[in-house]
C-alpha cells in the first residue's frame, strides 16, 4: 500500500498485544480504524486513547458476527482497506491431554477467524482503490512443537491460506502478507489454556525478559504492509529457524521441540511421561 493515511483498517485481537500495537500505530499514520476484539473492557481502553476509532465487541469464530461485522464498518468509515486477522488463542497441552473442545476453541478462533476475516472482507478490499491482508500465523505456522498441537495445526492452516491468496490474488490491487512472530511478550500465554505441569509463571518472564515487544512486531508488519511483501518472519530465532527448517526439516523440529520444553518448564513432566511409556511397553 502506498500510504496508510486515511485508509480503512479493521484489526482483529486489537485489545492488546500486536494487535493494539498495530491500532496505535496506525492511528498516529492518520488511519480510520475499526477494532474487534471479544474482550469488551480492555478494547474499550485502547479505543478511549484513539478518538474516532469504532469499536466492535465480538469473536472471530463467530460467522454471523463477522458477516455482520463488514456492514457496520462500511457503514461507520465507507469501506476497507486494510484487514488485520490478528486474534489468536493458545492451547499448551500434549496430544494426549487436548481436548476436541481445545480444537474448538483454537482452531475456531485462529484458523476460522482468518477465514472469516478474508472471506466476508475480500469483496469490500476488491472495490477499493487499494487492499491488503494481513494473517497472522506464527514461528509454529513453520515448525511443529509439542504441547502445540493445536496451535500448530490452526497456524500451519493460516500459512496455507496466505500462500494460496498470493497466487489467486496476484493479478489483482489487493495483497497479502502473512507474519510468522517468534517470540513476543503478549498476553496469549495467561490468555490460554494450559496443561497442570506447565510453569506459566515462568514462561511470562520468559516472554517478557527475551521476547520483542508488541510495538517492535507491528512496526515490522506495517513496514511489510506498505512494502507488499508477502512474509514477515519476525524475532532473530524465527529467522534462524525459518532458514533450518529449509535446510534440516527434521532437525529444526528437534531444535525448537528440546527448546520449547525448557522454556515452558516442562522438563520433569516429559521425563515422566516417557517414563509412563517406556513401562507402558515392558
Amino acid at each position: 500500500m502506498r500510504t496508510l493515511n486515511d485508509r480503512v483498517a479493521v484489526i482483529t485481537g486489537a485489545a492488546s498485544g500486536i494487535g493494539e500495537a498495530l491500532a496505535r500505530q496506525l492511528h498516529v499514520e492518520g488511519a480510520r480504524l475499526a477494532l474487534v476484539d471479544v474482550h469488551a473492557e480492555r478494547l474499550q481502553a485502547v479505543a478511549d486513547d484513539l478518538p474516532g476509532v469504532s469499536v466492535h465487541v465480538l469473536s472471530v469464530a463467530d460467522r454471523d458476527a463477522m458477516s455482520a461485522l463488514v456492514d457496520e464498518v462500511v457503514a461507520t468509515h465507507g469501506g476497507v482497506n486494510l484487514v488485520i486477522n490478528n486474534a489468536g488463542v493458545t492451547v499448551n497441552r500434549p496430544w494426549d491431554e487436548t481436548t476436541l473442545d481445545d480444537w474448538d476453541f483454537v482452531l475456531g478462533v485462529n484458523l476460522w477467524g482468518v477465514i472469516h476475516g478474508c472471506h466476508f472482507f475480500l469483496p469490500e478490499l476488491m472495490k477499493a482503490d487499494e487492499g491488503h491482508i494481513v494473517n497472522v500465523s506464527s514461528i509454529f505456522g513453520i515448525v511443529g512443537s509439542p504441547t502445540q498441537v493445536a496451535y500448530c495445526a490452526s497456524k500451519y492452516g493460516v500459512r496455507g491460506l496466505s500462500e494460496v491468496l498470493w497466487e489467486e490474488l496476484d493479478h489483482t490491487h489487493v495483497g497479502v502478507t502473512v507474519v510468522h512472530p517468534g517470540g513476543v511478550a503478549t498476553r496469549i500465554v495467561a490468555d490460554g489454556r494450559q496443561s497442570a505441569a506447565l510453569d506459566v509463571d515462568r514462561l511470562m518472564r520468559r516472554f517478557a525478559r527475551q521476547g520483542i515487544s508488541p510495538d517492535q512486531a507491528a512496526r515490522q508488519i506495517l513496514r511489510a504492509v506498505r512494502k507488499g511483501h508477502r512474509r514477515c518472519v519476525i524475532t532473530k530465532e524465527a529467522v534462524l529457524m525459518d532458514w533450518v527448517k529449509r535446510i534440516a526439516p527434521e532437525t529444526a523440529n528437534r531444535l525448537v521441540a528440546k527448546a520449547l520444553v525448557r522454556a515452558l518448564g516442562m522438563e520433569e513432566a516429559q521425563q515422566k511421561r516417557l517414563q509412563q511409556y517406556a513401562a507402558s511397553r515392558r
